[in-house]
């Protein structure tokens, strides 16, 4: 099966945008666990709450698989994106919970200080 242009296009930029937000996770794992909260650690936790927010005004779906879908009427949970299916199903369960792990980190780290 060939893969459309668009549908391409769309699965590059979602990678992409994914791959950035790991950057930021482990950024934010990195300076919780290393105790060097900064200006950056508040602003990839408001980029945490922004991707939370776009996620909730489209009904736990990212805009890109919206799109996406009109290119392709795959059932497979990666067809939108270049990931190993089982990492596009579980994406949001896995992300969430290190990200929940993060805060509490965070939280623990502001109160004793």
């Amino acid at each position: 099966m060939k893969v459309q242009a668009p549908l391409q296009f769309i699965k590059i930029v979602h990678t992409v945008i994914w791959l950035f937000f790991n950057a930021v996770l482990f950024y934010l794992f990195y300076a919780v666990i290393a105790n060097k909260i900064d200006k950056w650690v508040w602003i990839g936790i408001g980029l945490f709450l922004l991707e939370g927010i776009v996620l909730l005004l489209f009904k736990n779906f990212c805009p890109l698989t919206i799109i996406a879908r009109k290119y392709s009427d795959s059932t497979r949970d990666n067809f939108d994106i270049y990931l190993p299916e089982w990492l596009a199903r579980y994406n949001k369960i896995i992300y969430t919970s290190l990200l929940g792990v993060i805060i509490l980190i965070l939280v623990y780290r502001l109160l004793s200080n």
